[in-house]
């Protein structure tokens, strides 16, 4: 040990440890954080310009298309049953779908049937348009990951798009909405 390094005073006011606890608590949930915002768009698909078109069943097997949506902001977040992560999230898309009810989030399941998909989703809470998805639009945005979440712009062109889990302030940021 040097000269010049300091000891832990066990004399400490309890005050200035509990903050010294906070600040690096804070800095760890800050690092983690980030790992999770760079993981994500290190991941995110290579996606064209334009947001690929497609029409799908919904959970009563009407046809939703995308192109109908035109004009508007759109989140379309492809998912799982079985996937942990996209079950971790759920929660957080329906809070936003509800807090922000101009920008429709289309929940795009992979893993059908429809009824199996019907239960997990009203398990889950989920509120908001779910289709079932076909391998032909899994190809078209390049889902390898699940959850992936892509933003569509109201001029139909990918706004934003993220492989693995997504938390309310990425979904707020991605979207140009607040938290």
């Amino acid at each position: 040990m040097s000269d010049t390094e300091e000891l832990p005073n066990p004399d400490a006011p309890p005050l200035l440890s509990a903050l010294r606890w906070g600040g690096n608590a804070l800095i760890t949930i800050g690092l983690a954080f980030a790992a999770v915002v760079v993981l994500g768009w290190a991941r995110a698909p290579a996606l064209p310009e334009q947001a690929p078109d497609f029409v799908l069943p919904d959970l009563d097997g009407t046809p939703i298309a995308l192109r109908d949506l035109r004009g508007q902001t759109v989140v379309l977040n492809f998912w799982a049953t079985w996937c942990g992560p996209c079950r971790l999230e759920a929660p957080t898309f329906d809070k936003f779908a509800k807090d922000h009810p101009e920008i429709p989030i289309l929940g795009i399941a992979v893993d059908g049937p429809a009824p199996k998909v019907r239960r997990v989703a009203q398990q889950l809470g989920m509120t908001y348009p779910v289709l079932l998805a076909e391998p032909s639009v899994l190809e078209d945005y390049g889902v390898r990951i699940f959850p992936t979440t892509v933003v569509v712009a109201p001029d139909g062109s990918i706004q934003w798009a993220h492989a693995g889990l997504m938390i309310r302030p990425q979904l707020a940021w991605a979207t140009g909405r607040v938290w």
